[in-house]
């Protein structure tokens, strides 16, 4: 809770105060007792917290038992909730993308095989390139696959099998910034082909236009990362993957922000 409470604050304008009334506390205080240590979290607020933090499906399971293993006095259930808690952290490993990585952001490439190469196993790097819907040549797979395994995001268990060593990937606070905007432009631009080149039951486009202020553009954006987080937790549950998609979110203004007087 205290490193969530930081990382709001640093984003911008947040206080205890938000924090406990997002959580459903009538106390402006409470929360910041807790992360002191003078008081604790009763099993009826977890759920409240959980959800004023964004956190869902597995993050929240595995913060019920970190706040179980905070609360107990007996040796039993803290070996209980550890041993809960470093099984929900195994099954959804995640790999976060520092410096020495950034590589893997510079194309579409680096994602794409990472989530091919082991659905194809023993496939030579001309049967991966000739899965992919947009071009790569069979060097270029090679030379992913190399990097991949070398950085880490990708295991050789045997001749041309390859798992993943871990489930997602995202991107640290300091990398991420200059290294996914390319991504984001590639894709995109991906993503306006795939409008023509792809069926309605093949791709999925919605959007819709509103009008927003600051509180509301905040809360809409805390929302679609919690969707997100929930949909690679849905995509996690199978094992028997036979495609890859990427999906985008996004939100950019339409306007410039209008000034009360402005207009009446």
């Amino acid at each position: 809770m205290q490193d969530f409470y930081d990382d709001r604050k640093q984003r911008g304008a947040f206080s205890w105060r938000e924090f406990c009334k997002n959580a459903g506390f009538t106390s402006p205080n409470f929360l910041k007792l807790v992360c002191m240590g003078q008081s604790s979290l009763s099993k009826v607020k977890i759920a409240p917290v959980a959800k004023a933090m964004g956190l869902v499906g597995y993050e929240t399971e595995y913060f019920t038992y970190l706040v179980e293993f905070g609360n107990a006095t007996k040796d039993s259930i803290k070996k209980e909730a550890l041993l809960k808690m470093e099984s929900i952290a195994k099954e959804h490993k995640i790999r976060i993308v520092d410096s020495d990585a950034f590589q893997f952001y510079e194309s579409w490439k680096y994602p794409v095989i990472r989530e091919l190469a082991p659905i194809m196993p023993g496939a030579q790097p001309r049967d991966i390139a000739e899965e992919c819907k947009e071009y790569v040549s069979a060097e270029e797979v090679r030379n992913v696959l190399q990097f991949l395994q070398k950085a880490g995001f990708l295991k050789k268990d045997a001749d041309k099998i390859y798992s993943q060593t871990e489930k997602a990937v995202i991107g640290s606070k300091e990398a991420f910034p200059i290294a996914i905007r390319a991504m984001h432009k590639e894709m995109g631009n991906m993503a306006l082909r795939a409008i023509d080149r792809y069926s309605a039951n093949e791709r999925f486009f919605t959007g819709v236009t509103l009008g927003v202020n600051e509180e509301a553009y905040q809360r809409i954006v805390d929302e679609i990362s919690t969707c997100c987080k929930k949909v690679a937790e849905i995509a996690n549950e199978y094992k028997n993957i036979n495609q890859v998609y990427h999906i985008n979110f996004q939100v950019f203004p339409c306007t410039n922000k209008i000034k009360e007087d402005n207009h009446d």
